[in-house]
């Protein structure tokens, strides 16, 4: 990591997207602090201020695909953002991927491109598991 622009993302090495969003950042040229969730875990005030960085709300960060978050009842509208933020920290899973904080700011990088407006250096182009090619 370089501390002149530190990377941080907070990372799941089994999401296509999340690795997408780490190998760019590493092409171009950061050596990231790589926060693998699923094992550190999250804290209320981590969270908290993740999302106040990304002006985000729990729902909008709330992963529904692969979690348990149906069956936790979270998807029902009258659920309590303090609720979800609970389940959260419970449950880390349920944090959708990857985020990605920069002195530029922090967002949640769906898709990967949205990781290059977070960089002061992008690369010329990239090439993504997929094939689609992303130009900086």
């Amino acid at each position: 990591m370089s501390d002149i622009f530190p990377v941080t993302i907070y990372h799941n090495p089994d999401c296509g997207t999340s690795r997408n969003t780490l190998a760019m950042i590493e092409a171009a040229g950061y050596a990231p602090a790589i926060v693998d969730y699923r094992q550190t875990g999250w804290t209320r005030p981590l969270l908290a201020d993740l999302l106040s960085a990304m002006k985000a709300t729990p729902r909008d960060l709330l992963r529904e695909k692969g979690t348990p978050a149906a069956e936790l009842g979270l998807l029902d509208p009258g659920v309590s953002e303090e609720a979800i933020l609970d389940a959260m920290v419970a449950h880390p899973i349920l944090v959708n991927r990857p985020i990605v904080v920069t002195p530029r700011g922090a967002a949640l990088c769906r898709p990967s491109e949205r990781v290059l407006a977070l960089l002061d250096k992008v690369p010329e182009h990239f090439v993504k598991e997929d094939g689609e090619v992303v130009r900086g």
